[in-house]
């Protein structure tokens, strides 16, 4: 079976937020902040469980995401030993028989921010969300990627870098989506650093990328 390597991503240190996120929709073991975590995506989808077993079985890893769809699958695995999550990393591209320069590069599908939220539209959002509540008045940055799994790393670095509210986050399907709400100027700083964080990414372009 031929296995495409879509999100191959390292995250250094979860941020509060995020984790908790994580802790409350994922059905795996929960990280806690401040640890170090691993998404990968891969196509097809059913192949994810031989990842999640070469990965647990070479390392002390423990996993909170696996996503299993027709088309891509999903893994999370963290430990608080960065090694550990480092060496599971290794662990899965051994078994891959690929290199970290052979996942795709990722693009931003989509980047906007909404200012000023109107109360109907912050009603909306809230409705359908796992996260904090935006409230009205707030400002919404809303991102799209392109695999899916970068969007944890893009959540992740906007996290760090401004003071603002994790609406919801889903890292696997088509594409990945983000919203974030808090003051304008602290959404503005988000969505630069969530937006820097994916052009930082370096991979093989997929056939059909296109440049937006």
């Amino acid at each position: 079976m031929s296995i495409a390597l879509r999100t191959f991503t390292f995250l250094d240190s979860l941020q509060p937020q995020l984790a908790s996120f994580i802790g409350k929709t994922a059905r795996g073991f929960l990280p806690v902040p401040e640890v170090a975590s691993l998404f990968v995506e891969i196509a097809p989808g059913i192949a994810i469980n031989r990842v999640t077993d070469v990965a647990l079985k070479a390392t002390s890893v423990a996993p909170a995401l696996q996503v299993v769809e027709r088309a891509y699958g999903l893994l999370e695995v963290h430990h608080e030993d960065k090694g550990e999550v480092l060496s599971a990393g290794r662990a899965i591209l051994e078994f891959l028989g690929l290199k970290e320069e052979q996942r795709l590069k990722p693009r931003v599908a989509t980047n906007q921010v909404i200012r000023a939220v109107e109360p109907y539209q912050a009603q909306i959002i809230n409705r359908n969300s796992a996260g904090m509540m935006i409230l009205p008045g707030q400002s919404l940055f809303i991102l799209e990627t392109d695999p899916a799994g970068y969007v944890t790393f893009a959540a992740n670095e906007a996290e760090k870098a401004a003071r603002v509210f994790l609406v919801n986050i889903q890292p696997f399907g088509a594409f990945g989506r983000l919203w974030l709400s808090g003051p304008e100027a602290e959404i503005d700083a988000a969505a630069e650093a969530a937006t820097a964080a994916i052009e930082s990414i370096t991979g093989q372009m997929p056939p059909d990328f296109v440049d937006k």
